[in-house]
C-alpha cells in the first residue's frame, strides 16, 4: 500500500517558515536559503513544492489577509450595536505595536504590490474586504437612525482603510511618530465626524 502524500503538510511548514523568515528578516532582505533553513530543507526541496518564492510568498499573504480580515468580521459580528462595532473594527485594524506579528507581515507583504500584478491583487482584495466590513457597520447604523453619514457609506469606509494603513505604517516604523492610543484618537475622531456620531 502506497504511503500517503506529505505535501500538503510539506507546504504548511514552508509557509510558516517563510512567515517566520519575513518577519526576522525583512521583505527585501529575504533569500530562499532563509526559508530553508528554517523549514530545515534545502533550497531545491522548497523550490520542488513551490516553483519560485514568489508563489510561497503569494500563499503567505493570502493566508495573511485571511487571518486579518477573518479576525477583524468576527470582532464586528460579537458587538449588536453599530456604534459598538464601528469602534471595535477600528481597535482591531491597527497595529498593536512593532510586534503585532500579523500587521508586520501586511506590511512587508505590501511591498510587492508596486510591482508585482499577483501581489496587488492580494492587496485590493484586502482593501476591499475591509471596505466591505466598514460600509455594512455604517449602513445599518444609518439605517437604525444611529448615524447621520456626511457621505456615502463607501467614501467613509474607505476613508476609514487609508487612513488606518498610513496610521498603521507609522505605528510600525522605527521611530513611530504617535502611538496606538493617539492613532485610534484620530480614527474614532474622523469617524465621529463623518457619522455625526460621538464615538
Amino acid at each position: 500500500m502506497a504511503r500517503p502524500s506529505r505535501a500538503h503538510e510539506k507546504r504548511a511548514e514552508l509557509v510558516t517558515a517563510a512567515r517566520r523568515a519575513v518577519l526576522e528578516r525583512g521583505i527585501l532582505g529575504l533569500r530562499l536559503r532563509d526559508v530553508a533553513e528554517r523549514a530545515r530543507m534545502s533550497a531545491g526541496s522548497v523550490l520542488y513544492y513551490f516553483p519560485s518564492m514568489a508563489d510561497l510568498l503569494q500563499e503567505v499573504q493570502r493566508q495573511a489577509v485571511d487571518r486579518f480580515c477573518a479576525a477583524r468580521e468576527a470582532a464586528a459580528a460579537r458587538e449588536p450595536d453599530p456604534r459598538l462595532r464601528l469602534i471595535t473594527t477600528i481597535d482591531s485594524g491597527l497595529p498593536t505595536g512593532p510586534d503585532d506579528e500579523l500587521c508586520v507581515l501586511l506590511y512587508e507583504l505590501g511591498a510587492y504590490a508596486r510591482r508585482d500584478p499577483d501581489y496587488a491583487a492580494q492587496h485590493v482584495r484586502l482593501f476591499e474586504r475591509q471596505v466591505t466590513l466598514y460600509a455594512g457597520i455604517l449602513d445599518e447604523g444609518a439605517a437604525a437612525g444611529m448615524f447621520t453619514l456626511t457621505r456615502e457609506a463607501a467614501v467613509i469606509a474607505r476613508n476609514l482603510v487609508a487612513l488606518e494603513d498610513g496610521l498603521g505604517l507609522h505605528l510600525l516604523a522605527a521611530a513611530p511618530p504617535l502611538d496606538a492610543a493617539a492613532a485610534r484618537d484620530l480614527l474614532l475622531a474622523y469617524a465621529s465626524d463623518a457619522t455625526r456620531c460621538a464615538l
